[in-house]
């Protein structure tokens, strides 16, 4: 039996150096040009994707950045999802405020991603790391 074959629409990239962060945005980006998004729409995307994956690398160490395209009958869009196996947020509602931020990335932070996109989630746990989603679509 042949190994299952790669969904198209779905790509893994691995946030390990900064030159990831820049594969990211690149691939947010593409992702959201091939749905249609607009130009607005695609700059807060990958503005909010670009935050996210300087997250996973600063503070959660690294982690994976997946990047998949979204199409239904009634919506086409991108969702991307970051991981990481770092120390966690101890608190998130802290993190999501407006304004809140450690002094490092574009500033934006948890909150900012979250404005930029059309859906957020995050699940973070001490010791154990963070995942968050976004996404954008029309």
């Amino acid at each position: 039996m042949a190994p299952p074959k790669p969904d198209p629409g779905v790509q893994a990239i691995a946030i390990r150096t900064g030159d990831d962060i820049v594969r990211v945005r690149q691939a947010v980006r593409g992702s959201a040009v091939e749905v249609g998004l607009s130009l607005v729409d695609q700059t807060k995307i990958v503005t909010a994707a670009s935050e996210l994956a300087r997250n996973t690398l600063d503070y959660g160490g690294g982690g994976l950045a997946t990047i998949e395209i979204v199409r239904d009958a009634t919506r086409r869009g991108v969702r991307i999802r970051f991981e990481d196996a770092g120390p966690g947020i101890a608190d998130v509602e802290l993190a999501l405020k407006p304004g809140y931020t450690t002094g490092r990335g574009m500033g934006l932070g948890l909150g900012g991603a979250r404005r930029l996109s059309s859906e957020f989630s995050i699940a973070s746990e001490i010791g154990k790391g963070t995942r968050v989603v976004i996404a954008r679509g029309k």
